[in-house]
């Protein structure tokens, strides 16, 4: 029962087509809008997963000609690696994770139901992540396995609810509405990114309005802006690894053609990735009111990442590629003082780096998305070269890979001082009564409107 709960939530499709299943439900749908809306929320959701494949089957072999190109070398920041090493290694990792992942997900709902943070958190992979990586530090500190799951589960639940209720304001900025959230363990790193692109930029020269010239205008769609950036920044990186080191990663095909065949590849990622949101949404959102009517007031999803990328795709391309100076300026950085140097993660750049374009677009406009994402390419590297020896990942003898989620990282390190201090079973549990009590004293006076932070 618990081996079947844990892949319910951890597959993305089936979680949220029993969401919607529930929801058209509960508003007493007929048959037919049932049926209707539980596929397509379905179909959505798995036509969003095959275009995220496509971008990092193209983005795979960009990273590691980025890494020869311009000579780097380190450690590879992968959060799914990490979990999926220890859960190898450790069997009672694996398992405490399981049971952190299911009973923190009905923490989030008694938080959502009870407190002013009514967020259920739906992004399947970044809980089982989340969970992984509780019961990792709880079991390198030596506690026991009710310990780590009671604790664990608690601090699990809180995390769904006050990250994203942290990132609501700009969410709200960026969708003109509360009805969706964001539900990505990197929302410190987005959040603090954009508030600094806030100070240096101007929300009314948005990236989106960009003016250009009448010749210039075609630029102006999504696939041909995307499609000329990512061949050109393919071209320059193949130029730089070179003829040689090519023939090793284009089976045989001339250089130049496969950087050109690999931006368009991209390109077309995004396109069936932004249809597939289009038509998720479209039924999920209606489909979670009857939830959030019936079970939990006011309750708002927090979903993935790629929900985002459609409302600033210009943006999403800006944050994508200033991450990437970001996190090689990052990687130097990291030489002066790390254990380790973290390489850019060219995949995290384009999904997360594009996230933390949008946020600042949203708060500093076409500056504010370049600052951004600069400073969340910081953030993608030095925190991870910080964080690296406080558990001792490679006495499990996991090397070559690092934990990179912001929000894990804050979490997990939380939770090291609080132990250190010897309070850590006082201070969860007096937590998880301080938002519920928030609800009390601070309650919300419009439905549907969640607090921030």
């Amino acid at each position: 029962m618990l081996d079947f709960l844990i892949q319910l939530i951890t597959t993305p499709a089936v979680m949220l087509g029993l969401v919607a299943l529930v929801g058209l439900l509960i508003q007493r749908k007929n048959a037919a809008d049932v049926t209707k809306g539980t596929l397509k929320t379905i179909l959505g959701v798995l036509i969003l997963t095959a275009g995220s494949g496509v971008i990092v089957q193209y983005l795979e072999p960009f990273a590691t000609i980025f890494t020869q190109g311009f000579q780097l070398t380190g450690v590879v920041p992968f959060d799914e690696a990490v979990i999926g090493a220890l859960s190898e290694k450790v069997p009672e990792i694996a398992r405490n994770g399981s049971l952190i992942l299911a009973l923190g997900f009905v923490t989030n709902i008694i938080l959502a139901r009870f407190s002013p943070y009514k967020y259920i958190f739906l992004t399947g992979h970044m809980l089982w992540i989340m969970s992984g990586a509780l019961a990792w530090a709880f079991y390198d500190l030596g506690y026991s396995t009710v310990q780590a799951v009671l604790w664990g589960s608690m601090i699990q639940g809180l995390a769904c609810v006050l990250f994203p209720a942290l990132a609501q304001p700009i969410m709200r900025k960026i969708t003109g509405s509360s009805e969706i959230g964001y539900g990505h363990f990197t929302t410190a790193g987005v959040v603090l990114s954009a508030g600094v692109g806030k100070l240096v930029g101007n929300p009314k020269k948005s990236s989106e309005d960009m003016k250009m010239p009448k010749s210039l205008e075609f630029f102006k769609d999504t696939a041909v802006s995307i499609s000329f950036v990512m061949v050109l920044i393919y071209l320059i990186s193949v130029l730089m690894a070179g003829p040689e080191f090519m023939k090793t990663i284009s089976n045989g095909q001339n250089w130049i053609v496969f950087a050109i065949v690999q931006g368009l590849g991209f390109t077309a990622g995004v396109l069936i990735l932004l249809q597939g949101v289009r038509m998720f949404l479209g039924e999920i959102v209606p489909a979670f009111r009857g939830i959030a009517q019936k079970l939990v007031p006011g309750a708002t999803p927090a979903l993935d990442c790629p929900v985002v990328f459609a409302f600033a795709p210009n943006a999403l391309i800006i944050g994508f590629l200033s991450s990437i100076v970001g996190m090689v300026i990052g990687m130097l950085v990291s030489r002066t003082f790390g254990e380790i140097v973290p390489l850019p993660s060219i995949i995290g750049g384009f999904f997360t780096g594009g996230i933390a374009g949008i946020f600042g677009n949203a708060l500093g406009g076409r500056r504010g998305a370049i600052v951004s994402g600069v400073i969340y390419g910081l953030v993608l590297t030095i925190p991870v070269a910080l964080f690296f020896p406080l558990y001792g990942l490679e006495t499990y003898g996991v090397t070559g890979i690092a934990l990179l989620l912001s929000d894990a990282l804050i979490v997990l390190s939380g939770v090291k001082l609080l132990d250190s201090l010897h309070i850590l079973p006082i201070a969860v549990p007096l937590a998880i009564v301080a938002v519920i009590a928030l609800g009390w004293i601070r309650p919300n006076k419009k439905q549907g409107k969640s607090e921030s932070v």
